[in-house]
């Protein structure tokens, strides 16, 4: 009797060239990380924080992770990040546009400050705008049939009691990406969306005035219906996955990864 051979290991993203926008902390590090481990042939991290974006880099892999400074409300930045990248590595198969900002102040309707509300759209939603528009474009003209994902939030499809330049600019998002991923089909372009809930992170802990990780995980907890805190590698993992072959007929999806948060919402 023969045995039975197992098929040859092929990594999700074998030989892929990803950008990572926002990815010199939380998830977008994270993610940047899992690129790598799952066969990535080149991450570009790109961020404004230059000194924490070139150690993630270089703790990543100096040989297959870059880092580009890129401040996401200027198009000519996501220009250039783009154009840098596909120099550099020949071209870009996945583009993750995770970079954002929290509300300013938690901002109501009633005491909205519209410089305030400017500035988080111009991250939040005009500059997931532009990442997508310049590597939609550089896929296309490549002729690649690359994956677009770009971080939304629980809070890009229902209300909240404060945040409300947040909770717009992520309802913009997952309009982007519906509308995006109808016009980019015919060119073989994928284009989803993640949608976190609460993650534990020491930002979390700081924002909330936490002190300890027991308390955090216990405040996190009262946002999702299963047990344990969701953490920022719970998001790298559902990223990963619509970046991946595995997703390949996957188009125009808002994947929660929120324990159930929204589901249990009347």
């Amino acid at each position: 009797m023969t045995d039975l051979v197992p098929p040859p290991f092929k990594s999700k993203l074998h030989g892929k060239v990803a950008i990572v926008t926002g990815g010199a902390s939380g998830i977008g590090e994270a993610t940047a990380r899992h690129f790598i481990n799952h066969g990535a042939r080149a991450v570009v991290i790109a961020d404004v924080l230059d000194e924490k974006g070139r150690n993630v880099a270089v703790s990543i892999c100096s040989d297959r992770c870059a880092y580009i400074h890129c401040d996401v409300s200027d198009e000519d930045q996501v220009k250039s990040l783009v154009e840098l990248t596909v120099s550099k590595y020949g071209r870009l198969d996945i583009m993750f546009s995770n970079a954002g900002i929290p509300s300013s102040d938690g901002q109501t309707v009633l005491d909205m400050d519209m410089s305030k509300l400017d500035k988080v759209y111009a991250i939040n939603a005009r500059g997931m705008a532009a990442c997508v528009k310049h590597a939609a474009r550089a896929m296309k003209e490549g002729g690649v049939r690359g994956r677009i994902i770009c971080t939304a939030s629980v809070l890009a499809t229902r209300g909240f009691w404060a945040s409300t330049d947040y909770v717009m600019a992520k309802h913009a998002v997952v309009g982007l990406v519906r509308s995006a991923s109808l016009q980019l089909a015919g060119d073989g372009i994928r284009v989803n969306s993640v949608s976190p809930g609460m993650v534990g992170t020491p930002l979390t802990m700081m924002r909330w005035g936490l002190k300890d990780e027991e308390e955090m995980e216990k405040m996190v907890e009262k946002f999702s219906m299963l047990k344990g805190m969701l953490r920022e590698k719970h998001v790298a993992d559902a990223v990963t996955f619509l970046a991946s072959d595995e997703s390949e007929f996957v188009t125009g999806l808002d994947l929660a990864v929120d324990g159930g948060f929204i589901a249990r919402q009347p």
